[in-house]
């Protein structure tokens, strides 16, 4: 979720590492002045509900008991999480199976409460981060978990008779709390997107907020949470015999996103080279059997070794997933960019007629060469400039070609780009023999190659080809 920009407003969502920084070193003071205020009625909206739900509180012994028997199951999954992230691995969370019985079953007083002390214990026992994102998260999960407990008892004066006897109208019980469950996702979503819209509107929240994936992540997350909130309305004893069948849910999970980060490049986050292959001889097979054009483009950094060797290997890493990011940001839904590997980038253009690929590679190449990032330095930074070289090829509709031709035809292509001199983008139709040249100070322009003159020349059409294929180029 987090690119390092041109000292984006995302940066201030970012992990701060190193216990010696002050507040005044927190990005945080970067978010526009809007969101700051935001970030802080969230933060005394919850503490004032807390002291209100607090201040009405009568402690019985019951309460105290389930509530502590919920907070041992959230640490354990807590520590779960500690092993798998201190073993290189990634983790969904389970902790809404534990934290929606406290806001359902237990006083309101109870609800924000065990999500404080969970990221408390994941900011101890994980991962350090600055203060404010913690207290933030808390703020916000413990602000959602109150609304599921005001619908909760709101709905239970419409639907009599469920607390007294909630197991002869288990029906309407468990839907009242899957009711509640969604109201609690709704407020927690809301709370989190405006943050992150609003510290990056370029955030693409669909790729990974809101994927496929992870929204039936938490469909199942919340499921699992009614059926444990219904069990633990008759006894906490259910909670010793639900917490091995968490563990396992959470390690099937697991494995589903391990699965997923091995199709992931770890610097860029897009897709690795593997992935990216499989997905691009997918749609040329396609574009081939249905007839319509594709295009595959090849992008690599000028001088990229430069780069490291004068600013370091971070910076290097920093560039990549600039550019990463600004090239997803080009790029149409169903169109595809991949890490291919080192500095070079592969793009895979659907739908895509040769004129339409190099309009969007010279687009790409023109917004980095307009890019500047800035190296953090003792005399506030230093702007490094970088370039980018294209080579593309194109599949005309209704031929045959493989992914391994357009791939060295796109290859070639980045190479003529590379010798006559960088910053450019080269394209080369797999068929018709054109070929293009799109740069900075030459804009576009259309040859025909030697072989494909020659061929043409014997059929009289060697002034029509290119002309008409520079004027398409042109409009």
């Amino acid at each position: 979720m987090h690119v390092v920009a041109k000292h984006t407003r995302v940066n201030a969502l970012r992990p701060v590492h190193g216990r010696g920084e002050g507040v005044r070193a927190w990005l945080v003071w970067q978010l526009p002045h809007w969101l700051i205020a935001f970030i802080g009625i969230v933060v005394l909206a919850d503490a004032a509900v807390l002291a209100a739900a607090a201040s009405r509180l009568t402690i019985h012994r019951h309460d105290l008991w389930l509530f502590g028997c919920l907070l041992v199951c959230s640490a354990a999954t807590v520590e779960l999480t500690r092993h798998v992230v201190a073993n290189g691995g990634s983790v969904k969370d389970m902790h809404a199976t534990w934290e929606l019985p406290a806001a359902l079953l237990l006083p309101l007083a109870y609800a924000p409460v065990l999500p404080l002390i969970r990221l408390a214990l994941t900011q101890w026992r994980i991962r350090r981060v600055a203060p404010y994102q913690r207290v933030f998260t808390a703020c916000a999960t413990g602000l959602s978990y109150i609304a599921a407990a005001l619908v909760f008892h709101a709905l239970l004066r419409v639907v009599h008779g469920t607390v007294s006897a909630p197991g002869s109208r288990a029906l309407a019980w468990m839907s009242l709390a899957a009711v509640c469950a969604a109201a609690q996702w709704i407020v927690y979503q809301a709370l989190i997107v405006t943050l992150l819209k609003g510290s990056d509107p370029a955030v693409r929240l669909r790729d990974e907020h809101f994927a496929r994936d992870s929204l039936y992540s938490d469909l199942n997350e919340r499921c699992v949470a009614v059926l444990v909130t219904f069990c633990a309305a008759f006894s906490w004893i259910a909670l010793l015999f639900a917490a091995p069948c968490i563990n396992l849910l959470q390690r099937s999970l697991r494995h589903n996103r391990l699965l997923n980060d091995s199709r992931i490049d770890a610097k860029t986050g897009l897709n690795n080279a593997a992935t990216w292959e499989y997905h691009a001889s997918t749609e040329v097979a396609r574009a081939v059997r249905t007839r319509t054009p594709l295009a595959i483009a090849l992008l690599d950094i000028d001088r990229f070794k430069v780069i490291n060797d004068t600013h370091g290997h971070l910076v290097g890493d920093q560039v990549l997933r600039e550019i990463a990011h600004l090239v997803t940001s080009q790029l149409r839904e169903y169109d595809a960019a991949g890490r291919w590997g080192g500095e070079e980038f592969s793009l895979l253009l659907p739908h895509t007629r040769a004129v339409d690929a190099i309009r969007i590679a010279e687009r790409i190449r023109s917004n980095i060469a307009a890019l500047r990032i800035i190296v953090p330095g003792a005399t506030g930074g230093e702007r490094v400039h970088v370039t980018v070289s294209l080579g593309v090829a194109a599949l005309d509709s209704g031929t045959e070609r493989k992914l391994s031709e357009l791939m060295a035809a796109a290859d070639a292509a980045l190479y003529r780009a590379k010798s006559c001199g960088r910053d450019q983008v080269q394209m080369i139709s797999t068929t018709r023999g054109l070929s293009a040249v799109s740069s900075a100070s030459g804009g576009i322009n259309a040859t025909v190659d030697g072989q494909a003159r020659d061929r043409q020349a014997r059929d009289g059409q060697v002034s029509a080809a290119p002309d008409v294929f520079r004027r398409a180029l042109t409009s």
